[in-house]
């Protein structure tokens, strides 16, 4: 087969995905994305360049319309490239959410394209004005429903689509879920497993071991969206109960998703300011590589996970399969994997009070405790297991690439 994937940030989600296919015979397989971006095994690498941003006389509606015009654009000019080199795929796999496939069947009619969707924006019922706790404005509305026509070009063209959680799926118009999948990424869980015997230096002379009295939060970004600011808040409660309590915290100071403060500095440095903190016992680690990340879930006694009702993060069933007490949001997304007092616990996202209470049961009854983090893992294991979802993922790609030469 001939595959071509598309992503801004390669891999993405195709992190496993792309390689696989890339290994086995008779493949050839091209990628194309950003600048800066790593090289991957067996895969062509091509980048690409937006000619320009988009303009600042754009109404504000329709500047990220225009910049995936823009994206898509640059990914076409880019595929003709490729198409005059001889190269024609017969699957493209691409994540739809930066409009970057969005002429690529236009080069290639007779490819098929298996679209990545990760999520689709409504004004009323998940993250849009769940941290206000109020319905947005009828001009955030409008702008929420504009943005999505970019998603809606992806859906009417796509030939098949996928989504990561039944959660994420549900967001899409009715009439196009029939054409995608769910299927999640996978979670490696042969290499993210529990380790009882786990010990080592962290950073800076930073040492625990197995058993110590560890909370961990994790976030790409440490920000309301994964609900930074009531962990913090929880924090403060959770140290001044409990004298032996160290919390190590991993996510940079930037944005992923919703706003920046307002005063211009980062969500730590807000929440810094307004908690009382024994900064002994906390631990901001940054962002730090994948084995060092697994270290701290591994030796993890609590880690707690805060979501919007948004894209669930893959961190969370990480932590899960290696044996993490998950303490959660009792938001949907988190819900659809986690069943309170069954493979984790789960919290009212506002409640800094019942995340602290939910702390101090993992941490005065670990042996109680041990049946739930075998759960979760079990859970990991059987529905997002990377062999699993892989083998899923490559039948789809199959699939589509006999329709293509039909």
């Amino acid at each position: 087969m001939n595959l071509l994937f598309v992503h801004q940030n390669s891999p993405g989600q195709f992190k496993h995905l792309a390689p696989h296919l890339a290994s086995l015979p008779g493949n050839q397989v091209v990628f194309i994305t950003r600048p800066g971006k790593p090289d991957l095994p067996g895969i062509h690498k091509i980048e690409y360049v937006p000619r320009r941003n988009p303009s600042e006389r754009t109404h504000r509606y329709l500047r990220l319309v225009e910049e995936g015009v823009l994206n898509g654009q640059a990914v076409a000019r880019a595929a003709v490239r490729l198409s005059k080199e001889g190269f024609a795929p017969d699957v493209i796999v691409a994540h739809m959410g930066w409009g970057e496939a969005l002429y690529l069947k236009k080069i290639w009619p007779r490819a098929r394209l298996l679209g990545y969707f990760e999520w689709y924006y409504r004004s009323h019922g998940s993250d849009v004005g769940f941290l206000e706790q109020t319905p947005p404005s009828l001009d955030i509305a409008c702008g929420i429903e504009t943005r999505n026509g970019l998603h809606l070009l992806g859906l009417q063209m796509m030939d098949w689509g996928i989504s990561p959680t039944k959660w994420q799926w549900q967001q899409h118009p009715e009439v196009y879920l029939r054409r995608i999948s769910v299927i999640h990424d996978g979670v490696d869980t042969d290499r993210v497993k529990p380790d009882s015997e786990v010990t080592g230096s962290l950073q800076n002379g930073l040492r625990f071991k197995a058993g110590d009295e560890l909370v961990t939060y994790v976030a790409r970004n440490l920000e309301p969206y994964r609900g930074f600011h009531v962990f913090m808040r929880a924090a403060e409660i959770i140290l001044k109960r409990r004298p032996n309590t160290h919390i190590l915290v991993i996510g940079a100071d930037g944005v992923s998703y919703g706003q920046k403060p307002k005063n211009g500095s980062s969500h730590r440095e807000v929440m810094l300011d307004e908690v009382d903190l024994d900064l002994e016992r906390v631990h901001f680690l940054g962002r730090v590589d994948y084995d060092l990340f697994l270290r701290v879930l591994q030796l993890s006694a609590a880690h707690v996970y805060l979501s919007v009702p948004f894209v669930l993060s893959w961190s969370m069933l990480e932590a899960m399969s290696a044996g993490c007490l998950v303490i959660g949001s009792r938001t949907p997304p988190v819900q659809e994997v986690i069943s309170d007092g069954s493979n984790g616990l789960l919290v009212d996202f506002f409640s800094p009070r019942e995340v602290a209470d939910a702390v101090d049961r993992a941490l005065d009854h670990p042996d109680r405790m041990a049946a739930l983090r075998a759960a979760a893992r079990r859970t990991v294991e059987q529905r997002y297991a990377l062999k699993s979802c892989l083998t899923k993922q490559v039948e789809l790609v199959g699939y589509l690439a006999r329709q293509a030469h039909t």
